[in-house]
């Protein structure tokens, strides 16, 4: 079984559909990857979850 590629979701998104592609990818739900991405951000003084957001956002391609 194939798995979608990594990319960003053109359907799924907030922002950039990073978040949404990543839970596409993965087969969870996109809502359960945004809040764990949030609260990760958080504990971590929230500056490297955005850093990584704009990374992800920049060399992820966007999805069909």
């Amino acid at each position: 079984m194939s798995h979608p590629t990594l990319s960003r979701s053109i359907n799924d998104r907030v922002i950039a559909g990073v978040m949404g592609g990543i839970a596409r990818r993965f087969g969870w739900s996109s809502t359960m990857v945004r809040v764990l991405f949030v609260v990760v951000s958080i504990l971590s003084a929230a500056f490297p979850g955005i850093l990584v957001y704009l990374v992800l956002w920049l060399v992820m391609p966007e999805g069909d």
